[in-house]
């Protein structure tokens, strides 16, 4: 698809000059509003921060000199997959970057885990979002060549379209994966606390199962209602991984479990959740190369959703045995550039809800405070 250019004028106009009263929200790459064009015409207006890009002819095609981890806007003109937010256009006049994209009305999948759409969703939706999402970034890194690292895979990624389908969206640190006989492209370390693979951290060395490690942490987020990464309790708990490796290594699902799941009309199928939350972790596998592709990880999603057929309920009838010491309704109040967000129905909060620059440390200082742990919510 041909990108358009948009002027200035046109963008001012359909973001009320980018008042607060379009805005959508704000990150460490840029701040995003609501455009109307027209009646029929909506779209999300991402307005970079001013120091991502040296220059104009850096944000369209790059510095190829410096190899820079911005992926080309011609080069995301190309990929077009449902389950991926769709490039519209960009403008770069007077000293602006933008980027223009389809608009995407019902919000990230991060606002649904915890409640800030109204909606809590059910266990059989989060499965299917995950589906979503995990074609779009299997799509990223087998349907186009060379193969593109997404880099920044978490919930507040992943939104949700008009039938709950996914969409990965934010693409400001996508990278060109490796060419060849190349295992890896060497690149800076860039993208969120709590969803970075360790062993791209530590070597520098970035592949496809880089984002598979984030998607990994974001299934276990699904299944357990937890941030990435807490601030406060033991040290080698604080990880989603940490934490959620023991039970699920003992096949005690029940122990991470998402307290609003067992509220759910529906039917819960522990079977089920602990292989979702089993898959999680071999996503987040220490070698990169014991990490399943994301074409795998698709698979095993859609044959996890076959379980439904053998149900083992939780529910009015028929119980299956829980031990809840370790699920409980906890109260977030977290201050995200001065925007305070208030949660006292569930615990999964993406504390890490801001991509960073490492190297920069341009990190979103956000505090995190516990104001109540409820009584076990359910014993027998």
């Amino acid at each position: 698809m041909k990108l358009r250019c948009f002027s200035l004028s046109e963008l001012e106009k359909a973001t009320k000059k980018f008042s607060e009263e379009c805005l959508i929200g704000s990150g460490a790459f840029g701040t995003v509003y609501k455009g109307v064009f027209d009646e029929a015409c909506t779209l999300a207006v991402k307005r970079l921060h001013a120091d991502l890009y040296e220059s104009v002819d850096e944000f369209r095609n790059g510095t190829k000199r410096k190899k820079t981890t911005y992926m080309k806007i011609e080069l995301l003109s190309r990929v077009q997959h449902e389950n991926l937010v769709t490039l519209v256009g960009y403008c770069e006049e007077a000293g602006q970057k933008i980027l223009v994209y389809e608009y995407v009305l019902h919000g990230s999948l991060l606002e649904y885990i915890v409640g800030r759409r109204g909606k809590i969703l059910t266990w059989k939706e989060r499965v299917n979002i995950a589906i979503g999402a995990g074609k779009g970034i299997a799509y990223l890194h087998e349907g186009v060549r060379p193969s593109i690292i997404h880099r920044d895979i978490k919930p507040s990624n992943i939104l949700v379209g008009d039938g709950f389908e996914a969409k990965v969206s934010d693409f400001g640190l996508v990278k060109s994966g490796p060419t060849g006989d190349e295992p890896h492209v060497t690149s800076q370390i860039k993208g969120t606390p709590g969803y970075l693979d360790p062993a791209y951290c530590s070597s520098s060395h970035l592949t496809t199962y880089s984002d598979v490690y984030s998607f990994g942490v974001m299934l276990l987020q699904l299944v357990a209602a937890r941030p990435a990464v807490v601030t406060s309790g033991p040290h080698s708990q604080r990880h989603i991984v940490d934490w959620a490796r023991p039970s699920l290594q003992k096949g005690t699902v029940e122990e991470i479990l998402d307290a609003n799941l067992l509220l759910d009309l529906e039917p819960c199928n522990m079977e089920m959740m602990l292989k979702i939350g089993q898959l999680g972790l071999k996503c987040v596998a220490k070698e990169p190369r014991d990490r399943p592709t994301m074409s795998q990880v698709v698979r095993e999603l859609e044959e996890g959703m076959q379980l439904s057929a053998s149900w083992r309920l939780v529910g009015e009838g028929e119980w299956q045995s829980c031990s809840f010491n370790a699920v409980c309704l906890e109260r977030y109040h977290l201050d995200i550039d001065e925007l305070l967000i208030h949660s006292p129905r569930m615990r999964c909060l993406d504390v890490n809800s801001y991509s960073v620059d490492i190297e920069k440390l341009r990190m979103v200082q956000i505090s995190e405070e516990y104001d109540e742990i409820c009584e076990t919510i359910l014993s027998h």
